[in-house]
């Protein structure tokens, strides 16, 4: 008898290792699966992502210099832009801006200075990535010159001044009394000598 009972309960566990294997098998095909479609959704959605960003001028695709038009300066509304940096990383690199703040009317034309200076004993190139607030009145701020343009290349221990000529179009919303102009810095060095 117990024997018998020997067998099957070795004849269990082999129905049971077979069928556990099976499962694994299954669990693993549906691993795969998940992954490629997870894949394949982060390349379908790049268009959608590129197309946003362009919209609203965000994400790291900084648009280029906005054509310098005549708008009709509104001396009644007044609107306090606040300027943020930030350097990415541990990149070597002292950035700030001339001035925290500036009180500007819409449709006139601003010039702000910026400066960086390479810390290190190494050539650095950098690209700095402009983000406006409230996202929703991005549009409205057009840069006709500004250094997150282009790369920008520091020599070792080299301080630049780099300036933004701007205006905020004269459409951007009545209830609007701030909004932030930030740059952050990002070190690019890596990429630009494996790119030549």
């Amino acid at each position: 008898m117990f024997s018998r009972f020997s067998k099957s309960s070795h004849r269990n566990r082999q129905v049971d290792k077979h069928e556990l294997e099976k499962a694994n098998a299954r669990l693993v095909w549906r691993i795969v699966v998940i992954v490629a479609l997870m894949f394949g959704f982060g390349f379908a959605v790049a268009p959608y992502y590129d197309s946003i960003c362009a919209y609203w001028g965000i994400g790291g695709r900084p648009k280029g210099p906005s054509p310098n038009i005549g708008y009709s300066v509104d001396e009644s509304r007044e609107i306090t832009l606040e300027f943020v940096t930030a350097v990415n990383g541990a990149m070597p690199l002292a950035f700030r801006a001339e001035k925290a703040k500036l009180k500007i009317h819409p449709g006139q034309y601003y010039s702000v200075k910026f400066y960086a200076e390479n810390q290190s004993d190494k050539k650095l190139v950098g690209r700095a990535i402009p983000t406006i607030l409230p996202i929703s009145e991005s549009s409205h701020l057009k840069k006709v010159e500004c250094f997150c343009f282009s790369e920008q290349v520091f020599e070792p221990h080299q301080e630049r001044e780099m300036p933004v000529r701007f205006v905020v179009d004269p459409e951007v919303q009545a209830d609007v009394k701030d909004m932030t102009l930030s740059y952050t810095f990002f070190d690019i060095t890596e990429q630009t000598q494996t790119n030549q």
